[in-house]
């Protein structure tokens, strides 16, 4: 027979086991029996919760604990009743994720707003129900929907023209409601009143971030100068907030896998313009993963991309290595988001895009840099930094500096250091031969990985993974090549290349293993490339095959040329001849033709 507990006894027991009994930040919890709402700050209700967690952001979870002695039955309509009725206090409040606990020491039962939810019948750390809340798949294909009406709402009621405002102007709005800015309260109060809510509360989310860092302003300055050429379309204002809602509903959850949500919403932004002005190219997500097993990035590496874009290297290596720390909330977590990531834009306004990606993707973003990653100040900026991988998709063109930029990471980082460059296939072999020479004469290319040719099929290039081992010379050592000709990825109509049949991650496990054992056992792609002769990945030319039908059309041809015969206008009266004097009938067999005898009636 169980020990009887009683309530308090039940209640002392949860306190302890739930983590309400240490004060914490930014949060009210603990237990009792005499506090109110009305003290906890919820003007007006003197209802008296056992436990509670209320986080000043009420985007983030809440917790409510109702407990009773060990001979209550939790099942009773009057228990559930009572923990349903103090969830709605809070859920009234403005909460939006209320974990209800109704436990008597032995069973458990749970509610998220007011709805039943499985819970163990032992009480757990409060992070439990958090991330239990939080930690939901990402709905990718509600993602694309919403940011496709988003885009259609801005472009055409709000009239804003600029790609890369549409973008800001959501990115910020995005970011505010993570930051507890509730837009869904400033529904119907019109266009200002929605702008100024975003603007304040991005304001105050940056206020220790601008003591270490300045230029992070700059993420407010290109806000404010957003125009909208409509702003009295309260519908469309209205119909903006609530896409906001649902898309940051779908991103905040632990679950994320640093796969880049927002490079979803950047995808869909950039269907109509996949090259801005300034020659960034977007990586998409599973190459940025690829490139992160390439270079066996771990927690403990500092990770450096000087032509971030809007930072997706720099989110997922954020993603994948506080999941190697144990998760988001590890005090290592935090260390990484804060030291371990380091990112240089030149762009103004792509920089303040990659701000506020970071932002969203919960921080990392203090050691952002606005800077030309081809200037001395961007060298020495590197060089004082710990890097200890490089992952980069540098503008491709050289009017942008491409092999400059390439030249100065590579220089600026310690000896030893993996850095890895998407570039076109063919770009050593075509730009200056003498930077290429003081580049292998400084650092070593070790390995060059030709992508999938449909990779970027929007700007038109090919390309390959360049991987150097800095500060030390090539001196004639000869490079591993390989190709990945198929990723398994699928073209979606209007939502670019997509891993429809879930065939990538085998293919990134296979790649990152032979790659590793410098040889492609399966493809048979692996090369050795000599660097005095070739500093690219050479695609085997296919056999060259004639067949019998080749032989007899190119005699054929030699005829029509000799006889001064038209062979096309001869082939479309063939044609005519053949169909118009032919019986044609259709069977299981398919379609039959037979060319009819003719009598001399026809004639």
């Amino acid at each position: 027979m169980p020990k009887f507990l009683t309530e308090d006894e039940v209640r002392d027991s949860c306190k302890l086991s739930l983590g309400f009994d240490k004060p914490e930040p930014s949060v009210k919890q603990g237990t009792g029996q005499l506090t109110t709402f009305n003290k906890l700050g919820i003007k007006g209700d003197n209802n008296k919760p056992d436990g509670w967690y209320l986080p000043d952001n009420k985007n983030d979870v809440a917790i409510i604990l109702e407990t009773k002695n060990s001979e209550e039955d939790v099942g009773a309509k009057k228990c559930i009743d009572e923990i349903k009725k103090n969830c709605s206090v809070v859920l009234n409040a403005g909460w939006t994720k209320v974990v209800g606990i109704l436990h008597n020491g032995y069973k458990t039962q749970g509610f998220l707003n007011n709805q039943p939810v499985d819970l163990p019948n032992e009480i757990q750390n409060k992070q439990y129900y958090i991330d239990l809340v939080d930690n939901r798949v990402i709905d990718k294909e509600k993602i694309y929907t919403v940011t496709a009406r988003i885009n259609n709402c801005l472009h055409i009621d709000f009239g804003v023209k600029n790609l890369y405002h549409r973008m800001i102007f959501t990115a910020c709005a995005l970011v505010a409601e993570r930051y507890g800015a509730k837009l869904e309260n400033v529904k119907n109060m019109g266009y200002n009143v929605f702008r100024n809510r975003v603007f304040d509360v991005l304001s105050k989310s940056l206020e220790k971030d601008k003591k270490q860092n300045s230029k992070i302003s700059i993420l407010l300055d290109v806000y404010s100068e957003i125009k909208m050429n409509i702003q009295e379309n309260q519908e469309a204002i209205n119909s903006f907030i609530d896409c906001i809602c649902e898309i940051y509903d779908c991103i905040n959850s632990n679950e994320w896998r640093g796969e880049d949500v927002m490079g979803i919403f950047f995808n869909e932004f950039n269907r109509y313009k996949p090259k801005s002005e300034a020659g960034q190219v977007f990586t998409p997500d599973h190459i940025t993963s690829f490139m992160y097993r390439l270079l066996d990035i771990k927690e403990g590496d500092f990770v450096g991309d000087f032509c971030c874009g809007s930072g997706a290297f720099l989110v997922k290596s954020m993603s994948n290595m506080m999941k190697l720390t144990g998760g988001y909330n590890t005090n290592k977590a935090k260390e990484i988001r804060q030291e371990h990531l380091f990112g240089i834009e030149f762009d103004r306004e792509i920089y303040a895009l990659a701000c506020a990606n970071m932002m969203i993707h919960k921080d990392g973003k203090t050691n952002l840099e606005h800077m030309d990653a081809r200037s001395d100040e961007a060298c020495e900026w590197i060089k004082s930094k710990p890097i200890t991988k490089v992952l980069m998709n540098p503008p491709y063109e050289n009017k942008y500096g491409c092999i400059k930029i390439v030249e100065n990471v590579l220089d600026s980082v310690k000896i030893g250091t993996d850095c890895a460059f998407i570039l076109p296939d063919k770009k050593l072999e075509k730009v200056s031969k003498a930077a290429v020479k003081r580049i292998l004469s400084n650092h070593r290319l070790t390995k060059i990985i030709k992508l999938p040719e449909p990779l970027f099929f929007g700007i038109g290039v090919t390309t390959s993974i360049f991987v150097f081992k800095a500060g030390e010379p090539q001196d004639g050592k000869e490079i591993f090549g390989c190709y990945m000709e198929d990723d398994g990825l699928e073209t979606v109509k209007n939502q670019g290349r997509h891993d429809i049949r879930n065939k990538w991650q085998a293919n990134e496990d296979y790649w990152i293993d032979s790659i590793g054992k410098l040889r492609d056992t399966k493809f048979h792609t692996n090369q050795w490339i000599n660097p005095k002769e070739r500093l690219s990945y050479q695609v085997p030319e296919k056999p060259f095959e004639i067949n019998d039908m080749d032989f007899r059309k190119t005699a054929m041809d030699f005829l029509y040329f000799k006889m001064k015969i038209d062979a096309r206008e001869f082939g479309e009266k063939l044609l005519d001849a053949t169909l118009y004097s032919s019986e044609i009938n259709q069977d299981e067999s398919g379609v039959n033709i037979r060319l009819r005898k003719e009598t001399d009636d026809e004639n």
